[in-house]
């Protein structure tokens, strides 16, 4: 199994693995402490100031040069005022599937009680701006901040479906706008790599442990940083990211590559080959190579194990020894640098018997090549006659973890074939979200100065629902949410046990009624800037993590499933249908024919 720098094992369970730290936690929090300045809350004020964006990149400039010249545009109209609504919404599930995590409000909140921008920002903007823009411009927006945004939005970690919106702006016209393609990068992503860890979660099974490795194929170092956060929240147990363990107080695990073994090339480089006993005494192996290689011959004895291997290859086994000393209390062999049975796995054993009688348990085996079904079915069957012909108590079921471009498809392939698989080393496919590149969240204006407003297209799954609205999930009979509800910001709250009709926003025929044995509101207020209405905590990285397993559970099975899912039902109030109708034919231009 995976361990830490300093050693500590990766358990042999999912439970036992997730209850065990290589230390306390760094709250990102403190540790960003320094560079917090502040943000205007009407809850909390600045004696709990919201810190900055995890990655300093993240500023006002962050953006697309057509925001800033909107921005002037409204200046210049007087419209930077007006009180606009925008809905942040995805319109299609990702590979695939029929559910999305959201993911990436924390690091919007964050973006936004920080919003503002610095003299030298403004001095650049001077630069890339027409000649002809007027002075007083950037001069107000050195002043521009979020305190008159309200921001609503699903809690973060929740399970969401296109067409309801997971953040809802509002506030003036033009700081709202400014907001835009920042919020879209935060969250596209994020989203994005939580939904995929989600996926192989759902394929993996609960009982086994996942190991995020995908920093070295990540695109850049944010990439790396933010996919081992999200991927963790989705399902994942740890990283191989050490950067990202410490910001964000995640497991962290990793053992040693084929370069390790290959630098060996004989015993004679190991130079220091004495090893106390773990037993609290001052008792000491003085040749723990000796005592290594005693065991390994004592192997080929056994008869049970003559079919798998003769001769070893000593040069791995001087690494395994080396590491072994370097880790005696979290042992675990990288085993298919030269051949897996022949060579690799009995001279795990030979170290780990060697261990063993020193009072130290190995953690296990890593495959990184080759059949890994067959391979870990027969590294099992091996630790088991070892465990029987040594005597040596729970060695049959030590750790074994695969990696090597394991994907969804490897995952499900492996699980038909039958392996004996514990843990999984996931990277390229994962991080990158290699089966489909980008979510496409949009964030379009719904009203303005109250006014609910549409953008129209000849793709229906583009048209937007208007005006600001409230959303609701209504669970059924069996616990399992059944539909979410999209409604007027001015109607009724539905409630649970009433009859509620629930129409498709744009396809007529698709209607049913329903008798929710539970309703649940979907927005929560996560930013209220000065207007004084309460705001929600950001809650931490571990309480996301635990509140998504939960979501996903809360889901019928055949919405989760990876082949032909059922869709999820995303509806609308009658009420909202008519007028979604009503203001459609008013603003679509009526043709002529001739």
């Amino acid at each position: 199994m995976e361990t830490s720098s300093n050693g500590t094992v990766l358990g042999n369970s999912v439970a036992k693995m997730e209850g065990m730290r290589v230390a306390s936690p760094v709250d990102a929090r403190k540790v960003e402490g320094l560079s917090m300045n502040g943000g205007v809350d009407g809850k909390s004020g600045a004696e709990n100031p919201i810190p900055p964006p995890t990655n300093p990149l993240v500023t006002a400039l962050l953006t697309d040069m057509y925001q800033i010249t909107m921005a002037y545009a409204y200046w210049k109209a007087g419209k930077q005022n007006d009180l606009a609504v925008f809905d942040l919404l995805h319109r299609k599930n990702p590979f695939g599937g029929e559910y999305t995590v959201f993911a990436g409000l924390e690091e919007c909140i964050r973006f936004a009680a920080n919003f503002r921008f610095t003299d030298s920002d403004v001095a650049y903007l001077r630069t890339i701006l027409p000649s002809r823009c007027e002075e007083a411009f950037f001069d107000y927006l050195k002043g521009v901040d979020c305190s008159e945004v309200v921001i609503n939005a699903i809690p973060e970690g929740s399970v969401c479906f296109p067409r309801v919106p997971l953040i809802r702006v509002q506030g003036p016209l033009l700081i709202a706008q400014l907001l835009e393609t920042t919020f879209l990068t935060l969250v596209n992503y994020a989203s994005l790599v939580a939904t995929n860890a989600a996926r192989h979660r759902r394929v993996a099974g609960k009982n086994k442990i996942l190991l995020e490795f995908g920093l070295r194929r990540a695109q850049g170092p944010d990439g790396g940083i933010s996919g081992s956060k999200y991927c963790y929240l989705g399902g994942f147990n740890a990283t191989s990211n050490i950067d990202a363990g410490q910001r964000f107080g995640i497991p962290v695990r990793g053992t040693h590559s084929h370069a390790f073994v290959s630098s060996f090339m004989s015993f004679d480089e190991i130079t220091k080959r004495s090893l106390e006993y773990n037993n609290n005494s001052s008792d000491v192996c003085k040749d723990f190579v000796l005592l290594t290689m005693q065991y390994l011959n004592r192997m080929k004895e056994v008869q049970s194990l003559q079919k798998w291997f003769a001769e070893t290859n000593h040069s791995e086994l001087a690494a395994f020894i080396s590491y072994a000393l370097a880790f005696p209390t979290a042992f675990q062999a990288l085993v298919d640098t030269y051949d897996v049975l022949k060579s690799g796995i009995p001279n795990f054993c030979a170290v780990a018997l060697a261990l063993h009688e020193l009072g130290y348990k190995s953690v296990g085996i890593r495959l990184d090549s080759g059949d890994l079904s067959y391979f870990s079915v027969q590294t099992r069957k091996f630790f088991k006659v070892i465990e029987k012909e040594f005597g040596v108590e729970g060695f049959g079921n030590m750790i074994i973890t695969a990696s090597n471009d394991i994907n969804e498809d490897t995952l499900d392939a492996l699980n038909k074939q039958g392996h004996e698989i514990d843990a999984f080393g996931i990277g390229t496919h994962l991080i990158t979200c290699y089966q489909q590149p980008a979510l496409g969240c949009v964030y379009k204006l719904v009203e303005i100065n109250g006014q609910p407003r549409i953008k129209l297209s000849e793709d229906v799954a583009k048209v937007t629902i208007p005006c600001k609205k409230q959303c609701y999930r209504l669970y059924g009979k069996g616990g399992y949410a059944l539909v979410d509800l999209m409604v007027g910001d001015d109607e009724p709250v539905p409630k649970a046990g009433e009859r509620i009709l629930c129409r498709h926003p744009f396809s007529e025929s698709k209607r049913a009624y329903v008798i929710p044995q539970r309703v649940e509101s979907l927005y929560k207020c996560y930013w209220s800037g000065t207007s004084g209405q309460p705001r929600e905590p950001l809650p931490p990285l571990e309480e996301l993590r635990r509140h998504c397993q939960e979501e996903l559970a809360a889901q019928r099975t055949d919405h989760m499933r990876g082949l032909n899912p059922t869709p999820y039902k995303v509806s609308v109030s009658g009420q909202l249908y008519d007028f979604i109708h009503f203001l459609w034919l008013s603003e679509a231009p009526v043709g002529e024919l001739h």
